[in-house]
């Protein structure tokens, strides 16, 4: 049907959306049953429209028989598109879609998005706007020093423009490396710590750029990548000033460079610390972040680190100690969409940042990389094209084996072909991202791939097009769980619920060192990248508004303010889901998805001094030497009274349950209202929780009162080895909630 519709493979297809309002077209057509739809065409070949008139006309005939009367198409047709796109804007119902589609020259319809005026948008999403709320409140971070671990930063980039920033605190002893103006009263500290490699922490890389303006990047209009999501860039703590230690290259990040840096940044005077780096799951003494990062919160400095990006597996964590806030990452409701058209019109969304003005959308022969079981010409890798005649071909390639998404395409384009569809592997499912790719692209889930291969498979001529419908905001299932990030439970320390928190972390537009799109004097260059490297600085910029507002607040309780708060809805109000579109467990969501305003009230915290931890550590089993290797002290487990995991005063449970029942104990600190009452909620399914007292009263800011949480196996017998659930402090004013996680042995 498609080689019939585009007989020759030159023929040149002018595809155009057309929106289109469902109208009363017949006596059987309510009104109320219209809506508006965008209706791509093909330009019959050699046709051409002696006026906009006969145009007109040609789309009208695809309206239902009932409108085709001139008065009746001027009420259905919206817009008659003549530059920008082949087709009209209409009003139709469903029906007469699906009959509309039986026309030589349709491709396909879908109900028109409602666009909005956005920034590069994770602020807006997270409920931050100027003027108002926790930014107002925090004065968008002002005062607060954000050091960051990473690969270096760009200095002149206009993210780092000190434009209403005040000078450094007092006590900033930092120093700045580059020559010159570079640092100013934006960048602050700039300090190289990679062993064998002299000179400033100038960023190659571009991560460590990236990461410094998500957490503190100054107010950029205009900022885009190839013209996509167009907005103001701003970091999360715009006021906050920044200082950055490069200890990472392309080759990786020597454990002895990141304990250099963090001892640095601590006499230096940072308040906060963001690792978008780490390692697999070791004990705390062999750890060097969790070494550094204990010395960190000795001296009040809060520590944000990413949770690794070895997801969806279970048990794939880095940076497990309760001292340090791990991230996972999710997505915001943005997509940069390509759609997939193949030539049966079934049609896939993906996405992709690049999106080039001048492909045509025409149907293209479609080739599988991998036909005939292929696996290595599948994955696209360097080289694994050269004997397959891809040219002039749209290419179907695998995601993963090791191979970077860009890569695959840059295959595809030393081949000679003209576009690549990637699809995901079954475990990254419906997680897609727009990545800068080298070639027309589009990143479609597994499920589309699946469906693409079928379709490739059951004709001797596929066929397909590729369609940019640039940046779309509003998607109802944001947030999800990233696939890539890394889930509990913790290795390093079960009894402790890890990640902590999750927050943006996909396809997020930050700061780069050079344009992603040859723009050779652009000074405002900007990426979009993906990983926990990204939600890391998100959640670290949210800690410095923290800090502002709260400066009498130690770490653990901005981590507590954190992930007491945090939500556990999606933008339809269902709960936050994972890659596969189910329900995310615990061990991917921690707390659940970050919102800065509420964290900012959280009405009561759990507190921890770093002394508390000592009694934690001999519970783990370590020896003194080993505890004193964290804490810097000696330690004499046999005069300390250890306590289980479960019983450190942590925002919440991880407990495992036998025939025994299980109690322990919690500390709140009311730093709400001084008046002010709450009652606990149990939520919980599998395991039978009880809390002493069930209610809480108090009198005074700063107040502490304690309460008892007992743990047993639920009468009722249930399937799985982990169950959860939740119990929620609940005021006029505040909920409070703790989620648990119960392992049944």
């Amino acid at each position: 049907m498609a080689s019939k519709m585009f007989r020759p493979f030159s023929s040149i297809m002018c595809i155009f959306y057309v929106v289109i309002y469902m109208l009363f077209s017949s006596t059987l057509v309510r009104a109320d049953n219209l809506e508006t739809f965008i209706v791509h065409l093909s330009l019959p070949e050699g046709r051409v429209f002696a006026d906009p008139e006969e145009q007109k006309s040609w789309y009208g005939s695809f309206l239902p028989t009932t409108t085709t009367a001139a008065g009746d198409v001027s009420s259905r047709l919206v817009h008659s598109y003549r530059n920008v796109a082949t087709g009209f804007a209409a009003k139709l119902s469903p029906e007469e879609v699906k009959e509309m589609e039986k026309k030589d020259g349709f491709i396909f319809a879908r109900p028109q998005k409602k666009l909005a005026l956005h920034t590069t948008h994770t602020p807006n999403f997270l409920g931050l706007h100027q003027n108002l709320g926790v930014w107002r409140g925090s004065h968008y971070g002002e005062g607060v020093i954000v050091g960051l671990l990473d690969t270096g930063i760009a200095p002149g980039h206009p993210s780092f423009d000190d434009e209403g920033m005040p000078p450094p605190p007092a006590k900033w002893k930092g120093k700045c490396e580059f020559n010159g103006t570079s640092c100013n009263n934006k960048l602050i500290g700039a300090r190289n710590f990679v062993g064998g490699l002299t000179g400033p922490p100038v960023d190659n890389e571009g991560h460590g750029t990236h990461t410094a303006s998500t957490a503190a990047g100054n107010f950029v209009p205009g900022a885009n990548v190839f013209g996509m999501a167009n907005g103001t860039a701003v970091g999360m703590a715009p006021r906050a000033h920044i200082a950055m230690y490069k200890v990472c290259t392309e080759e990786g990040c020597s454990d002895a460079d990141i304990l250099a840096a963090m001892d640095a940044a601590v006499e230096d005077g940072v308040d906060v610390l963001s690792l978008s780096l780490g390692g697999g799951s070791v004990d705390f003494f062999d750890d060097g972040i969790a070494i550094g990062a204990f010395a960190a919160i000795q001296k009040g400095i809060f520590v944000s680190c990413s949770a690794g990006n070895s997801g969806p597996f279970n048990a794939s964590l880095s940076n497990e100690a309760p001292w340090i806030l791990t991230v996972g990452a999710s997505t915001i409701d943005r997509k940069i969409v390509a759609t997939a058209v193949l030539g049966n019109k079934d049609f896939y969304t993906g996405e992709s940042l690049f999106q080039p003005s001048d492909f045509p959308y025409e149907y293209m022969p479609l080739i599988d990389a991998g036909a005939g079981g292929n696996v290595t010409t599948g994955l696209c890798g360097p080289g694994s094209l050269d004997n397959i005649d891809v040219k002039g071909k749209i290419v179907l390639c695998q995601r993963g084996g090791g191979i970077a998404r860009i890569a695959k395409g840059q295959t595809v384009k030393d081949a000679g072909g003209a576009a690549m569809i990637l699809t995901n592997t079954e475990q990254d499912a419906y997680d897609t991202i727009a990545d800068p790719h080298v070639l027309p692209a589009t990143h479609v889930s597994y499920d589309a791939g699946v469906k693409i291969r079928a379709y490739i498979n059951s004709t001797s001529t596929p066929w397909a097009a590729i369609y940019f419908e640039g940046t779309v905001i509003g998607s109802p299932s944001a947030p999800t769980v990233a696939s890539f990030s890394s889930r509990g439970p913790s290795l390093a320390s079960p009894g402790i619920l890890k990640p902590d928190i999750i927050g943006p972390g996909v396809s997020i537009l930050a700061a780069w060192p050079v344009s992603v799109d040859n723009k050779t004097n652009e000074k405002a260059t900007f990426n979009m990248i993906s990983g926990t490297s990204m939600s890391c600085p998100h959640l670290s910029g949210i800690a410095a508004l923290l800090k502002s507002a709260h400066p009498d607040w130690s770490p653990a309780a901005i981590k507590s303010a954190i992930m007491t708060t945090a939500g556990q809805l999606d933008l339809e109000g269902g709960p936050i889901e994972d890659e596969r579109h189910l329900p995310a467990d615990i061990f991917a969501l921690g707390a659940g998805h970050v919102n800065p305003s509420s964290a900012n009230d959280p009405g009561l915290v759990y507190d921890l001094q770093p002394e508390d931890y000592i009694p934690y550590l001999c519970g783990l089993g370590y020896t003194d030497q080993e505890i004193q290797v964290i804490v810097r002290q000696h330690v004499s487990c046999s005069n300390t009274t250890s306590i289980p995991e479960a019983q450190l005063n942590y925002p919440s449970f991880s407990v495992e349950l036998g025939p025994a029942t299980k109690t322990y104990t919690r500390t709140v600190t009311n730093v709400g209202e001084a008046n002010s009452t709450y009652a606990v909620e149990i939520k919980t399914e599998g395991v039978h929780v009880e809390v002493t007292p069930a209610t809480l009263s108090f009198t005074e800011v700063n107040q502490k009162m304690t309460y008892q949480i007992s743990f047993s196996k639920s009468a009722t017998p249930v399937n799985g080895t982990y169950v959860q659930g939740a119990i929620v402090w609940r005021s006029a004013k505040h909920a409070v909630r703790s989620p648990i996680s119960a392992k049944l042995v």
